[in-house]
C-alpha cells in the first residue's frame, strides 16, 4: 500500500482517517468471495473514498481490455475495447503511470491519448474530471486499471442533473490520487484471489461431474441426465425458499447420487430383464456403496453428495431402500433428488424402455405424492414446473 503523507492537499488528521478507511476497505475486499459483487464493491469504495460520481474497471485480457463500468446501482459487465495506449485506459495499463486529467475536453495536443467521447454523446452524460490508476499485482505487474469520473464538490455529493455534473466537477486532488492508487492496489490482488477460487471450483467440479459420470455410463445414462436432474433439483430447493448456498450445493452434489453403481457387477447392473431377489439385492446396496466412497471427505460438498446418494431412493412412506427411512427421517437433499431423478428417468428414452408422455409423469407424480414423494416438495415442484420444462428441452438427448 503507498504512504499517504501529507501535502498541501489534506492534513494529517485526514490522511490517518483515509488510512485507517482503507484497510477496513482491504478487509472487505479480501473477504468477498463473489466476482461480480467484487468488481461493484471496488468501485463503490473508491467512488467514497475520492467522492466521485462514477467509477469504472478494467481488466486486462490478452490484448483486450474488459470493461465494467458501475453507475448507481447499474452494472454492464464484458464489454471489451482494445488494449492501445491510445485510450486512456489502455495507456495507463500499457505504461504502469496514473493519469489525473482536470478536463479530458481539454487534453494537451502532444499526449499520445485521446477521450473517447461515444459514450457520453449516447449517455447524454459529461465527463469532466478524470482519474485512472493501474491495478498493480503483488509482482508489480499491471493487471487492469480504476477509472473514476468527476471528482464532486462536497455540497452536491450526487448530482441527479446530468448538465449539473460539469458544474459541480472539480480536479481530484493528489491525495485522492494516491488514494485511489492505494485502493487499486488493494482490489487488483482481491481480483486475483477470487479470480484463483473460482478457477479452483471449476476445476473441482469438473472433476466431480466427470467421476460422476463414469458411473452413469455404466448404466447407459447420459451427461444429458446428469445435468437436467441436477437443476431439477435446484429449481425445487429454490421453490422450498432454500439459501443461495444450498441450492448450489445441491445443484453440484446431486450428480454424484449413483456413483455407487460403480461397484455393482455388470453382470446385474447391465441386464436387461428383471432382477432376481438375489441380484435385487445386490443393485439395492448402490446407494451404501456411494455413501462409504462419498462420507471419507471432510468437504461440506462431499458431504451433502454422501446424503444425497444414499437417500435418494427412500421412500415418504417408508417402503424405500437401503434403511427403509420415512417422512422426515428421510433428509429433505434426498426426498429432492429422488423426486428430480425419478421424473428424469421417467421423461428419458433409453434401450430398454420408451419415454412417457409429460402428462402422465405429472399425473403419476401426484399418484404418488405422500407414498414416493414428499407432499411439500412435489407441492414446490409444480411450482417451478415452467423453469423445469425449460430444462427439459434445453437439454434433450441428441436425435
Amino acid at each position: 500500500m503507498h504512504s499517504l503523507s501529507v501535502h498541501t492537499d489534506g492534513s494529517a488528521a485526514e490522511a490517518l482517517q483515509i488510512s485507517q478507511r482503507l484497510i477496513q476497505v482491504g478487509i472487505a475486499l479480501s473477504s468477498e468471495t463473489d466476482l461480480q459483487r467484487l468488481l461493484a464493491l471496488i468501485v463503490q469504495q473508491a467512488k467514497e473514498l475520492t467522492h466521485c460520481d462514477r467509477g469504472s474497471l478494467f481488466i486486462r485480457a490478452g490484448e483486450e481490455l474488459r470493461f465494467f463500468v458501475v453507475s448507481g446501482d447499474k452494472q454492464l459487465q464484458d464489454l471489451c475495447i482494445p488494449l492501445s495506449a491510445s485510450s486512456i485506459a489502455g495507456y495507463v495499463v500499457l505504461t504502469g503511470e496514473s493519469l489525473n486529467l482536470p478536463d479530458v475536453y481539454q487534453l494537451p495536443t502532444h499526449v499520445p491519448y485521446t477521450f473517447n467521447r461515444q459514450v457520453d454523446q449516447q449517455t447524454g452524460y459529461r465527463t469532466r474530471s478524470l482519474l485512472t490508476v493501474p491495478m498493480r499485482d503483488p509482482s508489480g505487474q499491471v493487471m487492469g486499471a480504476l477509472q473514476l469520473l468527476n471528482r464532486l464538490q462536497p455540497s452536491h455529493p450526487t448530482p441527479l442533473d446530468p448538465d449539473q455534473v460539469v458544474e459541480w466537477s472539480q480536479p481530484f486532488s493528489e491525495l485522492e490520487a494516491r488514494v485511489a492508487e492505494s485502493l487499486a492496489s488493494q482490489a487488483a490482488v482481491a481480483y486475483q484471489n477470487v479470480q484463483l477460487r473460482e478457477e479452483l471450483k471449476s476445476a473441482h467440479l469438473e472433476t466431480i461431474f466427470c467421476l460422476s459420470l463414469a458411473a452413469e455410463y455404466r448404466d447407459q445414462d447420459t451427461s444429458f441426465h446428469l445435468k437436467r436432474m441436477s437443476n431439477y433439483s435446484r429449481i425445487i430447493a429454490q421453490a422450498m425458499g432454500l439459501s443461495n448456498r444450498e441450492q448450489e450445493l445441491i445443484f453440484y452434489a446431486s450428480p454424484m447420487h449413483d456413483v455407487g453403481k460403480i461397484g455393482i457387477p455388470d453382470a446385474i447392473l447391465l441386464k436387461p430383464g428383471r432382477f432376481t431377489p438375489e441380484e435385487r439385492l445386490i443393485m439395492n446396496r448402490h446407494p451404501e456403496i456411494g455413501y462409504e466412497i462419498l462420507s471419507k471427505s471432510d468437504s461440506e460438498l462431499m458431504q451433502k453428495s454422501a446424503i444425497i446418494a444414499l437417500t435418494h431412493h427412500e421412500k415418504f412412506d417408508g417402503s424405500g431402500y437401503p434403511r427403509s427411512l420415512k417422512g422426515e427421517e428421510i433428509p429433505l437433499e434426498g426426498r429432492i433428488v429422488a423426486l428430480a431423478d425419478v421424473f428424469d428417468a421417467l421423461a428419458s428414452r433409453r434401450p430398454y424402455k420408451e419415454a412417457w408422455d409429460l402428462v402422465d409423469i405429472f399425473r403419476w407424480v401426484e399418484e404418488n405424492t405422500g407414498s414416493h414423494f414428499d407432499p411439500q416438495v412435489v407441492a414446490a415442484f409444480n411450482r417451478g414446473r415452467s423453469q423445469i420444462l425449460e430444462i427439459y428441452h434445453c437439454y434433450r438427448e441428441p436425435g
